[in-house]
């Protein structure tokens, strides 16, 4: 009887081993490496698209290709929709916006001599719109947000299933494939070569402003 009385009376004593775990430090996280950093660059391509195209395209599209299972009439349609759609993402590529002295913003495209505003604002609060002309890295961004449509286009199954209802193993690897490859290209080049302008249809940087150098 006094010996469990002994036993009961004793107090549990933590071993050393339970400190030892509860006091070691979370792990650390791996370092990314180049790779990883250049795949997290592809978050960044919903800035090479104007977000109504985006818009559009995924709200008309399933209209005109009625569900993918496009007909004589449906199919011709359905070209001129994304034809449409990607020459709205090559000119709105042009397009930039300035904040004048008054506070107001206001929209225009970019030509050689500067931005060509699409209304008419007080020319005294106007900042030098020659700032905003027209350069090589326009073009490049352009070019980079129709092809990077097209890619968006080509994991449509609506958009797909029109053009490619009956689609043979090798079309099919190529669609699948192909958009993924594009997407990572077209990231590197985005970071390579990011776009300083805030265009219609665009995100607004707040870190951008609205001077463009």
């Amino acid at each position: 009887m006094s010996l469990r009385q002994r036993s009961s009376s004793i107090p549990n004593q933590p071993s050393s081993q339970n400190d030892v775990v509860s006091q070691a430090p979370p792990p650390r996280p791996p370092p990314r490496d180049a790779l990883s950093q250049a795949l997290q660059g592809s978050a960044n391509l919903a800035n090479l698209l104007p977000t109504g195209t985006l818009l559009a395209f995924q709200v008309l599209t399933p209209i005109f290709t009625n569900g993918g299972s496009c007909d004589a009439a449906t199919r011709p349609m359905t070209l001129v929709l994304l034809v449409l759609l990607a020459a709205s993402c090559f000119l709105a590529s042009f397009t930039d916006s300035l904040r004048c002295a008054n506070g107001e913003v206001h929209y225009g495209f970019a030509t050689r001599k500067g931005l060509w505003l699409l209304d008419n604002p007080d020319a005294a609060a106007l900042p030098d719109l020659s700032r905003y002309r027209l350069n090589a890295m326009d073009v490049v961004h352009a070019l980079l947000s129709v092809v990077v449509f097209a890619a968006v286009a080509m994991r449509d199954k609506n958009a797909v299933g029109c053009f490619y209802p009956a689609a043979a193993r090798e079309v099919q690897e190529v669609v699948d494939i192909a958009p993924i490859g594009i997407g990572l290209i077209a990231s590197l080049l985005f970071v390579v070569f990011p776009s300083r302008r805030n265009g219609i249809g665009y995100p607004v940087t707040r870190d951008r402003g609205f001077i463009f150098n």
